[in-house]
């Protein structure tokens, strides 16, 4: 199980396209030629997948959705397929790209799922390795030495969500305590206006809090 607290690190649009450019060159400078390159989705495969074939310059791009992790990092019970491949790949040879290797268990499923299809091979590619996952890609932009849950600017919204919900957990709270929480336990600074429109959204439209005299609670 995870933490009560741990730090994070957002990484920005313009670092992120960085390390899929750092990507596509380790791929390209290996020799390695795919057929297909598959995206992990709907975590943080897409973006990465999409950068790195515009630098490789490869067309083909496909996706499958595996889930392992649930909101603000609160784990599930196992890693499953939830969306297969919708194509064929008997003989072929994949990359598959994700943002992150966590635990490691993502790939380690994608690629047991991928060889009962038919691949030839498969290869994977991510942007950050982080040293404590129990499995290492073929290829990462760059090596996390020390463990922090990393926020990428395709799941900011999500991910910040997601840690509001787990400070309500622990009880009712103003915007000045969440915002306190979130930097104390996670070092998280939040953007005003998206943090305003984050509890706007658990509360109005997620169904998954209330709001009463300027303090927030997990609706019951």
């Amino acid at each position: 199980m995870m933490p009560d607290t741990f730090p994070c690190e957002l990484i920005s649009w313009e670092h992120s396209c960085a390390l899929a450019q750092r990507l596509a060159y380790a791929v390209r400078d290996s020799g390695y030629q795919p057929d297909l390159v598959v995206a992990i989705g709907r975590g943080g495969g897409y973006v990465p997948a999409r950068i790195v074939c515009d630098h490789l310059m490869h067309e083909i791009l496909t996706s499958i959705k595996i889930e392992h992790w649930g909101v603000a990092a609160e784990e599930r019970s196992k890693t499953v397929i939830r969306f297969p491949l919708g194509v064929d790949v008997a003989s072929a040879r994949l990359l598959v790209v994700d943002d992150v290797t966590d635990t490691g268990d993502t790939l380690t499923v994608a690629i047991s799922y991928l060889m009962k299809c038919g691949a030839a091979e498969v290869r994977t590619a991510v942007l950050q390795h982080k040293q404590t996952s129990g499995y290492r890609p073929d290829y990462y932009a760059e090596l996390i030495t020390e463990w922090r849950w990393i926020i990428y600017p395709w799941a900011v919204y999500e991910d910040i969500s997601g840690f509001v919900i787990r400070i309500l957990k622990k009880g009712p709270a103003t915007v000045e305590e969440i915002l306190s929480a979130l930097t104390e336990d996670f070092c998280i600074t939040v953007d005003a206006e998206m943090f305003t429109e984050i509890c706007t959204d658990l509360v109005q439209r997620g169904g998954k809090a209330e709001e009463t005299g300027g303090i927030l609670r997990i609706d019951s």
